[in-house]
């Protein structure tokens, strides 16, 4: 088992700093590009700032977004976390616990943990955190809820797009798992929420957390971080193309990039469909692009669906089957190439991004989605529910074919804001002398004389 890692010297430098200490949480890859922004944003305002990693992804490539964006010397303390849900819970619990406890030698320093968004420890670092200090967490990226439209699934193609952009959503929060347990569980110990947009912040308010307290806001609309990492990649140096790697990426055009790793999906039923449909836009003629994930290996191998994707790919010059792409400058710099038609995939911060990226139009794999808002607001997503091989080929080739609804996609409205990180680092930095966490009185305003409480 790993052990947790404190760097002395980064963590001095930061708490010896002054009252108040920013604690940015990265736990797995969406992470480090979400939440750089946040930590280059503190050090431009001389707000102290650390870098809290539980060490979830640590390998080569899922690791690799930390040298990235420039994060591994900014992390104080690495948690070393391994191992399956229940066994990440458990130690996470004890590692904060641990590290409170190394933090009392600055008894007048307040350190907020900011964690981001519906990772695990989205959902277990502010409970753990909470436990162990009776203090809350700030939230980049909360009020993430699933939602469903009112499908009809023996409806034609077209009626199922107008059904999502014209017709009646509601809650669904079955999915993804554990990620939609995550962000709700997460909102409980969190003293400020920063929501990506209104729906978010309405989710949060009908859920009865305050969007004011004594007239001083809890729930800023802010945006999403991601436009911040998209600005930050845009155009990078890279020392090696996307298209050096796979010439026959700049070769052909018009390609669909299919991604898919959420466990719902792995289930036998799904992810069938999810390959045939695969399968059958090759043999229909489109350029597909297959990215091979950990999860999705182990699911084409279980379910024996490698050895028919490798033969694919040897027989047709049209689909290329690879593995994760390392950096993600180069998902970036595919996406905005004009080579890329469409991004078929079950990853959320995809949605977001392809929300301000408008070369490639996205199309998610699944039944509900936690950013309904790319759909029925900003009108640049649509669901394609994995229900058979050849109900999703019909319509991935519907939605590709029909211009008025290709364009619509490609000329939706973008949602997610101006500078968020900026945004939540101005906000924290108003709040450096608040205590993050409220007792019952605080909310209603009742002055009891004491200023602070602890546990007995």
């Amino acid at each position: 088992m790993s052990e947790m890692t404190v760097y002395e010297d980064r963590l001095a430098r930061q708490m010896d700093r002054g009252e108040f200490v920013l604690a940015v949480v990265t736990a797995t890859k969406p992470d480090f590009y979400k939440q750089a922004p946040v930590v280059d944003a503190a050090r431009e305002r001389g707000l102290p700032c650390f870098v809290l990693h539980t060490g979830q992804h640590y390998d080569d490539v899922l690791g690799h977004g930390l040298a990235e964006y420039d994060l591994e010397d900014r992390i104080a303390v690495d948690l070393g976390i391994r191992g399956g849900l229940s066994e990440k819970t458990a130690q996470v619990h004890e590692r904060i616990s641990e590290l409170a406890d190394r933090l009392e030698q600055w008894e007048d320093t307040t350190v907020l943990p900011l964690v981001h968004g519906d990772t695990h420890a989205a959902g277990i670092v502010p409970q753990a955190w909470q436990f162990a200090t009776n203090q809350a967490v700030a939230h980049n990226e909360a009020g993430l809820r699933g939602m469903s439209p009112d499908f009809d699934f023996d409806a034609d193609p077209a009626a199922t797009v107008e059904a999502q952009w014209e017709g009646e959503w509601s809650l669904n929060r079955a999915e993804p798992f554990p990620e939609q347990y995550d962000t709700f569980v997460g909102s409980a110990a969190s003293h400020y929420h920063f929501a990506p947009v209104d729906l978010n912040r309405e989710h949060l308010e009908s859920e009865g957390y305050p969007t004011a307290v004594d007239g001083r806001e809890r729930i800023p609309v802010v945006g999403n971080s991601v436009v911040d990492a998209i600005a930050q990649k845009t155009d990078a140096d890279l020392e090696e193309s996307i298209f050096d790697i796979y010439p026959v990426l700049a070769e052909r055009d018009d390609w669909i990039r299919v991604d898919i790793h959420r466990r719902a999906n792995l289930l036998p039923e799904r992810f069938s469909a999810i390959v045939e449909a695969v399968i059958g836009l090759v043999e229909a003629g489109y350029n597909v692009n297959f990215l091979e994930l950990t999860a999705t290996r182990k699911a084409l191998e279980e379910y024996g669906y490698r050895e028919r994707l490798l033969a694919l790919e040897a027989e047709r010059e049209n689909f290329l089957f690879t593995g994760l792409w390392k950096k993600h400058a180069h998902v970036y710099e595919f996406l905005q190439s004009g080579q890329c038609l469409a991004e078929l995939t079950d990853s959320g911060s995809m949605q977001e991004e392809l929300n301000v990226i408008d070369e490639t139009i996205c199309l998610t794999a699944r039944f509900n989605t936690d950013r309904p808002e790319t759909v029925f607001d900003a009108e640049t997503n649509l669901l394609v529910p994995p229900v058979s091989g050849e109900y999703m080929t019909e319509m991935v080739e519907y939605v590709v074919e029909t211009d008025d609804v290709r364009e619509r996609l490609q000329s939706g409205e973008t949602i997610y804001g101006e500078n968020p990180a900026e945004q939540i680092v101005a906000f924290l930095d108003d709040r450096r002398d608040d205590v993050p966490f409220d007792w019952a009185h605080d909310r209603v305003g009742f002055e009891t004389g004491a200023a602070d409480f602890e546990y007995l």
